[in-house]
């Protein structure tokens, strides 16, 4: 297996319907929400969590897991780090992806104080290869608030019993197409050895954990969808970068729609990626630029068609 040779740009694409993408815990659980725009953001954390859990279901082994000790007590970064002592890389694809900072115990032990000894830690970072920006919503978002209550009662502060459920609120939104840039840097990926093999199964994670992978089979979850995945394949001398493609991607709404927050579904627009096009085509003007991968699901209505926007450029269908 070969270290990545290649750098990549992607621009991955998938739809929202009548769910929450990211949740906020410190604002009730509501979508990230912009209020200037009117789009909504999903961190990147929560794309790079879709993936580990999409790798794990497909066999491979993940450094950054829920796993509890004897006490049912969570595991700390740490424990897991010295359980698995020198081969996190070999062993752990989401390390040689993402990379990954933590503290492993060197087996000595330091003096604080007088007496007192503890175990001294050595710091472990790794700048992963592979990396996202935040996703957002190519468009304005209606954002649904529902309330409900709890079938079940629960106890007041007091300890005592309620004799009804309890009010509850749930926020999702009504549609949003998100977009997500993604880098994979060949210069990194020497530092933890990240293969081209690697590489191909977090594509495969990406597009299929948000296509129906358990993963995002919950009650808030349920409802994403991939539509669009490109694989944008610089030389392997390359350094450039064309940056933020999901910038280069427009919607145009259909004729009987003229309120951003009212798409409901693909079929309420058609996706321009002409600019986007002439982006890549300026990059292989540039001598940079070696092939184009995509998946584009059916439901997706792109304008012009992929063969015409990347006319002249090497194309090359994936498939998961």
């Amino acid at each position: 297996m070969s270290i990545l040779k290649n750098r990549h740009e992607i621009l991955f694409l998938y739809e929202v319907v009548n769910a929450n993408p990211n949740g906020d815990p410190m604002d009730e659980n509501r979508p990230r929400y912009d209020d200037e725009t009117g789009k909504i953001f999903v961190r990147d954390a929560r794309i790079k969590r879709t993936i580990r859990d999409t790798l794990q279901e497909m066999g491979e082994e993940i450094f950054i897991r829920e796993e509890r000790k004897e006490d049912g007590t969570l595991k700390k970064k740490e424990d897991l780090a010295n359980e698995y002592g020198g081969n996190i890389l070999e062993r752990c694809i989401d390390i040689r992806l993402f990379g990954g900072t933590f503290a492993l115990k060197t087996g000595k032990t330091e003096k604080r104080g007088k007496t007192e000894k503890s175990e001294n830690l050595e710091p472990f970072s790794l700048t992963g290869p592979v990396q996202f920006a935040y996703g957002t919503s190519l468009h304005r978002v209606k954002i649904l608030e529902v309330q409900g209550t709890s079938v079940l009662p629960s106890s007041d502060e007091k300890g005592k019993g309620k004799k009804q459920g309890t009010m509850m609120f749930d926020y999702r939104v009504a549609y949003a197409l998100i977009g997500v840039y993604g880098v994979a840097n060949q210069k990194t990926a020497k530092e933890t050895n990240l293969t081209d093999e690697d590489f191909e199964k977090m594509l495969k994670a990406l597009w299929i954990g948000h296509r129906g992978g358990s993963v995002l089979i919950t009650g808030s979850k349920l409802g994403h969808k991939s539509l669009l995945l490109l694989d944008i394949v610089h030389t392997e001398d390359s350094l450039d970068l064309i940056g933020s493609l999901d910038r280069y991607v427009k919607i145009k709404l259909n004729a009987e729609i003229n309120d951003e927050e009212a798409i409901r579904s693909p079929k309420d627009y058609i996706l321009d990626i002409s600019e986007l096009g002439e982006k890549v085509k300026a990059l292989k003007g540039r001598n940079r630029l070696e092939k184009v991968r995509y998946i584009l699901d059916e439901d997706l209505r792109v304008e012009p068609s992929i063969e015409k926007a990347f006319e002249g450029i090497n194309l090359e269908k994936l498939e998961f």
